[in-house]
């Protein structure tokens, strides 16, 4: 392992923010994790012994936890104010104020009727239902709660509601707002000052709309980036989100004990997720955190030690569980060492209906949740049911009087600390409609400075980069083009899929920004996603990347690009094959696998999630119009690059990177590179989990059975062609390839069916709680007219198929999704599904398929409707 970025400067080892006390029993341990963080697994292995119990049994000690200082001092009259309101308030009042609900299943008469203290806007629930409402629309919104929750006409205390919302890249949900680069390239700026501004940033649009909350920072420290999530991480290393999360949290609040904390100006932050995300096993989303407490206290909850001492007024609990506990009812981690240990005056709210994963809890009843520790559930749709099971919980002692006392004394002495008891409704306040901040040009010019400086460059093969801008320049690939893209996930909805240009007015894509510049300097542009040019270029940038994503959906099994589509790769080498030189710029979340893309490009750039000024990648690549150089690049991975796919985990023994954390070339480097192996280290199928027929092959572990009406099945496990008992036919056809799809013609004579069996039945349970979908890659080539023809899953009853194939255009292939949701409510056991897939006709049909995979929603061109399963 090269030295370069292995191991921290100086100044990182042994550093603390201000007004952080560490236990001198973890000193020798936080180097070791810091160094475990930069490469150096074996480090926490060899050391943690000196610092916490050897055993990894799940067990917390807090007296070996840091013990941050809350900036806070004593404040009497504020302590008076929250007693007085807490002495006058009845037992529904109280149990209001920790009860948040969604505003798609709420609206202002519940918050009215129910006194609740807070609403949240999820990723996809916007006003009216619309991803791409207006600015005014979400500021109608802010007003009509806050009245509500003002009104007394019915009785009760005029308590302001507080309204949060995933403003995790900018005010990432509203049209027009400005998008900063998602975390996992504002962590390779390694700028932490500019974090700062973009924190201000964040606030000030997010307060023209009224929100006064902001579910943001994520200082999860991933060690797989096979999480969905680990984008929203800063880095591998805890030191880096350590300081970034200093820098956010005052950023959106501003600073502890100045005039302009929590003014109009800032909004209050929750700091997430606590504790242990970004450590699951195999970076399973919402899975099992395995890790020791040291690990689990001087990685992971790095983050939460600074920002603690910067003022943070919420910190989000965790999905996960640490050693089968989930955090929703950690009461250890919870209470005893965030709470009483770390000195967190704020309050600690719940993630989307995390407490129903609890033990003994449903999604409306979980009073051991508030007994662990959480302050405020977010009961997203389920709030109404959380209500009145908490209150019931109040009433018979299940839930003491003290402990919600202390969760609704922490919520009110927020809201008094951030003056709301003294606002005026969201639209009177100092930004309010003040809509021009939305992607004001000096916002952007921020932005675009954050994107110039992510930016990391791991290849210049015969120092093509900078180029001339005076010159023919070709743009390709699908991300040349295209905001959605450059984005990625929780951009205007959840998982930032379905926008449109027109959804972005103040962004640039990267082709727009490559333009400006190629024609300012008098050289030609030309646009072609395809590579398919008019007049052969000089040089040609092929931007490409992964499709957007969030929680969850954005699992993977192993760290391989696009496993089984080699598109992007096909289109650099067939330019490459024209002798035009390529610069490569990649669009990810995380370190992939790229070692071919790598290979077949004379530059390869990592763009990472950029946001919306994609010109901020034209201003590195291209020379000024004199030929000059003005930005160089200064991105340094934040997370080490993998030399095969199946090195996932920063932390595995014996991990050696390709790329090391920290490394990233400039002009003035050497930039050519030696040609990398081209072995992956996965093989077949195995290659894209969840994938169970393509390429004409069954994964590994299936096998497919074709049965008729009268029980004469041919069960294989490779998939067959010929004729099968009259009523089945099988041949191979292509699509892509030679023979790598498979046509079924079903001959009307009986009942048949095609099945893909799976030995031993996997369990699907959390691939269906995530809303994914059976894609199935098909060309309908004959429908018919009237019959049965449909689709099931373990013993579902058979979803109807035969409306939706005549609606799709015959002869042509396309992804039709199922939800695996579709299948659950329908019969099947989604946590042991044996038939994977079904298909079934009573009458002459013919359907061509080339693939049959688990995948996510921006997977599929048409989604089976399935009115029960919403």
């Amino acid at each position: 392992m090269k030295a370069e970025g292995n191991i921290l400067s100086s100044k990182f080892v042994g550093a603390r923010a201000p007004g952080v006390r560490i236990a001198t029993t973890l000193a020798g341990a936080l180097v070791l994790a810091l160094l475990a963080a930069c490469g150096k697994p074996d480090a926490v292995a060899e050391g943690a012994a000196d610092a916490a119990p050897s055993a990894n049994d799940g067990s917390i000690h807090p007296e070996l936890w840091p013990q941050p200082e809350w900036p806070f001092p004593a404040d009497p009259a504020l302590e008076q104010k929250v007693d007085d309101l807490l002495a006058s308030m009845t037992l529904e009042e109280k149990v209001g104020q920790i009860i948040q609900g969604d505003i798609a299943s709420i609206t202002p008469d519940d918050v009215r009727k129910y006194r609740l203290g807070s609403i949240l806007a999820g990723g996809s629930s916007d006003p009216g239902g619309k991803y791409n409402a207006t600015p005014a629309e979400w500021l109608a919104v802010s007003d009509a709660f806050w009245e509500a929750s003002m009104d007394t006409s019915g009785g009760g205390k005029p308590i302001p509601i507080i309204w949060g919302i995933d403003a995790m890249h900018g005010q990432s949900n509203v049209v027009g707002a400005t998008l900063f680069p998602h975390n996992v390239g504002l962590g390779a700026t390694r700028n932490v000052e500019l974090q700062r501004r973009i924190g201000e940033i964040t606030a000030l649009e997010t307060r023209t709309t009224g929100m006064e909350w902001t579910f943001a920072p994520t200082v999860a420290v991933p060690q797989d980036v096979r999480w969905g999530r680990a984008y929203e991480g800063y880095s591998e290393n805890p030191q880096l989100v350590a300081e970034f999360a200093a820098a956010m949290v005052e950023g959106l609040q501003g600073k502890a004990g100045s005039p302009e904390f929590l003014d109009d100006h800032h909004v209050m932050v929750s700091v997430k997720h606590f504790l242990g995300d970004g450590g699951t096993a195999n970076g399973k989303d919402q899975g099992d955190t395995q890790a020791s407490e040291a690990e689990l206290r001087d990685i992971h909850a790095a983050g939460y030690v600074t920002a603690i001492a910067a003022g943070a007024q919420s910190v989000m609990a965790s999905f996960n569980s640490f050693h089968g506990t989930k955090l929703h009812g950690h009461k250890a981690l919870l209470t005893d060492v965030l709470k009483e240990r770390m000195n967190f005056g704020g309050f600690v709210v719940g993630d989307w209906n995390g407490h129903g994963q609890v033990p003994g809890c449903t999604n409306d009843d979980c009073p051991a949740t508030f007994v662990a520790g959480l302050d405020m559930a977010m009961a997203s749709d389920s709030w109404k049911g959380m209500y009145e099971t908490a209150l019931a919980a109040a009433k018979d002692g299940t839930l003491s009087m003290e402990r919600l006392d202390d969760a609704v004394r922490r919520i009110l002495r927020v809201k008094f600390r951030m003056g709301l008891f003294d606002a005026p409704k969201p639209s009177q306040r100092a930004l309010g409609a003040k809509f021009e901040l939305l992607g004001a040009p000096e916002h952007r010019e921020v932005a675009r400075q954050a994107v110039r400086e992510s930016l990391v460059l791991l290849k210049n093969q015969n120092a093509l980069l900078p180029l001339h801008a005076n010159q023919r320049v070709l743009v390709a690939g699908d991300g040349a083009d295209n905001v959605g893209k450059q984005a990625g996930g929780w951009t205007l909805n959840w998982q930032g899929t379905g926008t449109t240009r027109a959804d972005f007015p103040n962004a640039d894509t990267i082709w727009e920004g490559v333009a400006r510049a190629v024609e300012a300097a008098g050289g030609q542009a030309e646009l072609a996603l395809d590579g398919r040019y008019k007049a052969k270029p000089d040089v040609a940038v092929v931007v490409f990347g992964e499709e957007p994503y969030a929680e969850f959906q954005g699992d993977i099994a192993n760290q391989l690009y696009k496993p089984g589509n080699d598109t992007d790769l096909e289109l650099i080498q067939r330019l490459k094959a024209d002798g035009i030189p390529v610069v490569a710029v990649f669009i990810t979340g995380r370190p992939l696998w790229m070692n071919r893309e790598i290979n077949a490009s004379d530059a390869f750039v990592v763009a990472w999630l950029p946001g919306s000024e994609g010109a901020g990648v034209a201003d590195v690549l291209l020379r000024k119009p004199d030929g000059s150089v003005d930005h160089d690049f200064k991105g340094k991975l934040s997370f080490s690059w993998p030399r095969t796919a199946i090195e996932s985990n920063v932390r595995a023994p014996g991990y050696q990177p390709l790329f090391a954390y920290g490394h990233g070339l400039t002009y003035a480097d050497k930039g050519d590179l030696e040609p990398l192996s081209e072995e992956s280290g996965i093989e077949g199928l195995q290659a894209a989990p969840g994938v169970y027929f393509a390429n004409a092959m069954l994964a590994p572990g299936l096998s497919m059975r074709l049965e008729n009406a009268q029980h004469h099945a041919a069960q294989v496990t490779t998939v067959p062609t010929g004729l099968h008992d009259k009523s089945l036919v099988v041949t191979a056809i292509d699509h892509q390839r030679q023979e790598d799809a498979r046509q079924f013609a079903w001959s009307g004579d009986s009942a048949a069916s095609v099945t893909i069996f799976a030995e031993p039945a996997q369990e699907l349970s959390r691939e269906t709680n995530g809303d994914l979908l059976l894609i199935l890659t098909l060309r309908p080539d004959a429908v018919p007219a009237s019959g049965q023809i449909g689709i099931s899953a373990g013993a579902s009853a058979p979803l109807p198929l035969r409306e939706t194939l005549a609606a799709l255009p015959a002869g042509q292939w396309t992804t039709l999704g199922v939800p695996l949701k579709c299948f659950a409510v329908a019969g099947a056991d989604v946590e042991a599904l044996d038939v994977l897939a079904r298909l079934q006709s009573d009458s002459a049909a013919t359907l061509s398929l080339s693939r049959v995979a688990v995948g996510a929603v921006n997977e599929a061109e048409r989604i089976l409707d399935c009115p029960t399963a919403k």
